[in-house]
């Protein structure tokens, strides 16, 4: 390992603040050899080792008090192959550099999530992704990825690759770092395309009653209820032939920036200090919304700026039972004490083969509660969990949650699957942490 690349560590904290961790140093590779390097000198000196990427996770899946691998220096692109429509990243490239970069050589994913600060292997490992009828998670475009594992092996791991590699891409795309460091990922692309948004307010009780017709008639369907408001704003997504139509930049900048974030952020500090403002400014601000319709490049209407910052909990139910699920939440908001400031989003995903995607083998939906920083939410989402479970939900892998190993075993019909990978991948725990060890059994 190089000197410069190894320093005593200060402690890490999570992008809402809800996580810490001290470990006993950290490590910045530049390369995947400089990685392995990393990797056998924590497991000679009895280290744990959990890279990080840029801490958008609200659970503890990357704390460590062993090794902190930063990807700061292990970015950039390996390859374009335009015949196979693949890009090879390294692991900490951030989204919005891989997105950029794709668009200049006339290239997109086919679906992506709301935000794109996050690296690479942060965003997979965890299950990051958006809404679609038809296209998945950003883990489900994956088409191979590079592992260092305990042993300091790099693995090539793709469905065409040896026993050993096939099983891992079989099973780890979403790995939750327990596997090994990823150091590289091989995305499918295909041709940049125009996206067609139409983001329009509409009640409560048509959104819910219509829901399984918006779903079916809109590639990427989406809605934000309200809470304490009958209220909803609707967003759908869908491929245009053009021409493109962005939004101006004003436009985009008062919308987006000034109302989304910054009127935002004074709304959930007023609700902070004083609870009771909450619902007569949710019902009027919910009320204020306007329609709005855009065409622009997928990233651009895909994701947008976050800069308030929050916790959260999604959990993924089956679609069917996705209306039954909200309605119980509004429900038990509407008949609570609780005051909550912030949205609750609903999105979709088909069903993928990831042995641990929220998606696994089941179309799904997902409910997503947040609660602004520096509010309690413990309340709110322990009746939210409850009732989510309820409906055989699965909690996203990197926001807050209660649920554990034996929870997940009748989850996941293939959790077993994954737990025998790590037991041959990392028999010794050298990825292990307390997240992990809840989630995954010692």
């Amino acid at each position: 390992m190089t000197k410069r690349a190894a320093r005593t560590a200060n402690g890490w904290r999570n992008w809402a603040g809800n996580v810490t961790a001290r470990p006993v140093r950290e490590e910045s590779p530049a390369s995947v050899e400089e990685l392995a390097a990393a990797v056998r000198a924590a497991a000679d000196d009895g280290l744990t080792v959990k890279a990080v990427g840029t801490g958008h996770s609200f659970t503890a899946a990357a704390a460590t008090d062993g090794v902190l691998i930063r990807p700061d220096l292990l970015t950039g692109f390996r390859s374009f192959d335009r015949d196979a429509m693949t890009v090879t990243v390294e692991a900490g490239t951030p989204l919005k550099r891989l997105n950029a970069a794709l668009s200049r050589e006339g290239l997109s994913l086919t679906n992506m999530g709301d935000i794109m600060e996050q690296t690479v292997a942060g965003a997979t490992s965890t299950g990051t992704h958006g809404t679609g009828r038809d296209s998945g998670s950003l883990a489900a475009q994956i088409k191979g990825f590079e592992l260092v594992t305990a042993d300091g092996r790099v693995l090539s791991c793709s469905p065409g690759g040896t026993g050993e590699e096939r099983a891992a891409f079989a099973a780890g795309r979403i790995g939750l770092g327990a596997l090994g460091v990823v150091s590289a990922i091989t995305f499918g692309v295909e041709p940049e395309f125009l996206l067609t948004a139409r983001e329009e307010p509409m009640a409560f009780d048509r959104v819910t009653a219509d829901f399984d017709a918006l779903h079916a008639e809109n590639e990427h369907f989406e809605f934000y209820w309200f809470p304490h408001t009958g209220n909803c704003n609707t967003k759908r997504n869908n491929r245009s032939a053009g021409p493109a139509a962005p939004l101006g930049p004003v436009r985009g900048w008062v919308e987006d920036e000034l109302l989304s974030n910054g009127a935002f952020r004074a709304v959930c500090e007023l609700g902070r200090a004083v609870p009771a403002s909450i619902p007569p400014v949710a019902r009027l601000s919910s009320r204020a919304l306007s329609a709005r319709t855009y065409t622009d490049i997928p990233y651009k209407v895909f994701t947008s700026p976050r800069r308030v910052r929050f916790v959260e909990m999604e959990y993924a139910v089956p679609r069917e039972a996705a209306v039954a699920a909200l309605r119980e939440v509004k429900a038990m908001v509407d008949r609570s004490r609780l005051r909550v400031s912030f949205p609750v989003e609903v999105r979709t995903a088909p069903a993928d083969d990831i042995a641990l995607s929220t998606a696994s083998d089941r179309d799904s939906a997902y409910i997503a509660v947040h609660m602004f920083k520096g509010t309690p939410y413990q309340a709110y989402f322990a009746e939210v969990e409850r009732i989510m479970t309820a409906h055989e939900g699965r909690p996203h892998w990197g926001k807050v949650h209660t649920r554990d190993a034996g929870y997940f075993t009748k989850a996941y019909p293939r959790f077993g699957e994954f737990t025998a990978l790590r037991d041959r991948l990392d028999p010794d725990r050298l990825f292990g942490n307390d997240y992990l060890r809840r989630v995954l059994g010692p």
